[in-house]
This record gives C-alpha cells, structure tokens and sequence, in this order.
C-alpha cells in the first residue's frame, strides 16, 4: 500500500470508526476495542517490513496516519502509535523467530503490541530501567515494575526494557526483550485515571521473575540504548507530533464551523465577517500548517537519514505540543459559552493535548536536545 492510500484508509477509519466513538471512549474512559480493531485490521503492518508481509513505510507515514487518527480520536490514536513504535523496535534487528511469531502476525493484523518502558521513580528518563534481567541457562528471568503502559493488558506483546544483573555483568549493560501478553509471572494494575487520553488504558505492570526464552531478546544483549536513540526515540515523537496535530487541526475546525454558522440576534450579521476574529483564526490556522511542516519536514529528513533529522525530530514534537495548548485556547475564546461548556469537543481536545507537554521526552528536555544537537553535545550530557 503506498503512503498516500495508508492515509487514505486512516482517514476512512477515522471518520467511520474512531470519530463517532470519541466522545464516549473519553467519558466512560474505555479502551477503545472497535477502531483499534479497524485500524490494525488495515494498517496494523504499516511499518513492518515487506518481507515480512507489512507495508514497509516510515516516519513520515507514522505522522501522517497520527494526525489522521488524532483529529478523531486521541486516545485511539495514542493506542496506535504506541503499537507503530513497538512494530519498529521488533522490525529493526528481528530474528527469524521473531518475523515469524510476532512481525507476521502484525502484518496480518492480527496481533497488537506496544511499548513498556517507562518505570517508577526514573521520571521522564525512560531509557534507564532498573526492572532486572538475569540470564539462567538458555531463559532470561525478569523482576520489577513498569508504569504507564499504554494498551495494557490488551496487546498480544509488550517491548521491555531492563538491566543485566548477576556476577559477571557489567553495570547499566541495558537490554531489550519482548513479553508476551500470556507470559505467566506479569500482573497488571488497575488503569490509571487521567485528566485527558482517558482511553489509552495505561497501567502498572509488575514483573515477578517472569521466565522468558532467549528467543525474546531484541537484538544483543546490552542493545537498549542503541533501540532508545535510534528507533524508540524517532518513532515515538513522530507518533506524537502527529497526533497532537491532529488534535489542534480538529479544535482548528470546530472554531472555523462556530463562527460560519453563529449569528448576532440584534443585527444577522455572522461572526466569520468580524474582523478581529478573521484575524485569530487566520494566525491559528498558519500556526497549525507551520508545525505540519516542520513535523513533515523532520519524519521525511529522518527517514532519508539526513543531517538535520535529530534537532527537526526533537523540535517537531515540542512545537506540537505548545501549538497544541495554543490553538485550542485561542478556539475556546472564539467558541465563548458554547465551547467551553463539558459537552464540546473543544473540553476533550484540550484535556488530551495537555498530556503533550507531559509524556516523555517532555517539551523541555526535546528543546535542550535540539541546542545541543546543534551545538554538537552528546544528548544525555551533564
């Protein structure tokens, strides 16, 4: 499937899937079962290699499916990216036994997975996991806690990410393995409750020596930084960016439909003809296509692997998320009553964006990576 007919489907889906059941996945905070369903049925192998029966696309097919699927539904979208992430992280060194366990059954859209890396008490510096890996004999036993697991307790396999512990293993010799949802051992939380992204189902995972095989492994042993920085790091954003940008292309919209259909009682004269408020939407319009670029712009340079892809990658998602806030602030003031009340969509968009600013790396952390990008500092320098 080429890259425009993959977002041609994501918008099909949208529209007959995901849209209708926004409102309700947010208010009654549930996993969203059906456009999940939709969306894997269809382009659950997006990023998957050909070979192994997926579609083989990138970064800028990620952005371009996340702003489709975010102007519908957040929480799904969310889902969804999480799933593209993870479907990257087992394609990038896959084994034969992981093409045929895990990567062509994605590409059939028959099995979800998602990512488990975040940990409590590491705050937003996911890429340092303390959940331990201990090698004995041909399996590998797991023991600790992940948090914010998005899809938990729903995927068929979650990308982990842990530290070698024993005798004879060096210190922060970090690696990553797959579970499998089934894996004895693995006890999940209750979903957390959030302010916004009500229907990602995120929870706590606890590891009690949870046996794998080797075969899990991603990669070597000791590989999870090189996953974080290379893969995890440049799809995730990509899947953030364009969601949230899908989120403020839909307040964008909702304001624009306000103001052509409001009219003042005493004179019949229609908001849209104001000019003060043909001035705010136009700055909130270019605002938006200003960020799409740029979120284009750094999926497509990274994609072709050019040199500028680290700093456009990092600013992209934080600009999302600041335009994000921006737009659907300046939305409410323009919508007045109406858009502020619970019942607007305007009230999930802007709960949802919020969470922009918040999920690792965080908008000040990407802003400090991109000077010192350019400035030709490691990232994770003092």
């Amino acid at each position: 499937m080429e890259p425009g007919a993959a977002v041609a489907t994501a918008r099909r889906l949208a529209e007959e899937v995901l849209a209708p059941r926004a409102a309700s996945v947010d208010a009654e905070q549930r996993w969203p079962a059906e456009g999940m369903a939709a969306l894997l049925s269809e382009l659950g192998g997006l990023v998957v290699p050909e070979e192994c029966g997926g579609m083989g696309h990138g970064l800028l097919a990620v952005a371009q499916v996340g702003e489709v699927t975010g102007r519908a539904c957040a929480s799904t979208s969310i889902c969804m990216g999480m799933h593209l992430v993870a479907s990257a992280v087992i394609s990038a060194r896959a084994t034969d036994h992981q093409r045929r366990h895990h990567l062509e059954p994605i590409a059939a859209g028959e099995h979800l997975t998602t990512l488990a890396l975040s940990e409590p008490g590491t705050g937003g510096e996911f890429w340092l996991p303390r959940t331990r890996m201990e090698a004995r004999g041909d399996r590998l036993l797991l023991t600790g806690e992940k948090s914010f697991v998005t899809n938990g307790g729903h995927a068929d396999s979650y990308v982990l990410s842990t530290v070698a512990v024993g005798e004879n293993e060096l210190p922060g010799r970090f690696s990553c393995v797959l579970l499998d949802g089934d894996d004895p051992g693995a006890t999940w939380g209750p979903p957390w409750t959030g302010m916004g992204m009500r229907g990602n189902d995120s929870r706590s995972l606890r590891l009690e020596e949870v046996s794998l095989p080797r075969t899990r492994l991603l990669g070597e042993e000791g590989a999870e930084i090189w996953y974080v920085f290379n893969i995890v790091t440049p799809y995730f954003l990509m899947a953030m960016a364009g969601t949230y940008l899908g989120v403020a292309s839909a307040a964008l919209e909702e304001a624009r439909r306000h103001l052509l259909r409001r009219r003042h009682a005493h004179s019949g004269t229609t908001l849209a003809a104001q000019p003060l408020v043909q001035h705010r939407l136009g700055s909130m319009w270019a605002r938006v296509e200003r960020t799409r670029r740029l979120v284009y712009r750094a999926a497509a340079e990274a994609d072709a692997g050019g040199p500028e892809s680290l700093p456009a990658l990092c600013s992209a998602k934080a600009e999302v998320a600041e335009t994000a806030e921006s737009v659907i602030n300046d939305a409410l003031t323009l919508t007045g009553g109406i858009g502020y009340s619970r019942d607007s969509p305007l009230h999930r968009h802007l709960r949802d964006a919020r969470a922009a600013h918040v999920m690792a790396p965080l908008t000040d952390t990407l802003r400090v990576w991109t000077g010192r990008a350019l400035l030709e500092q490691p990232l994770l320098g003092d």
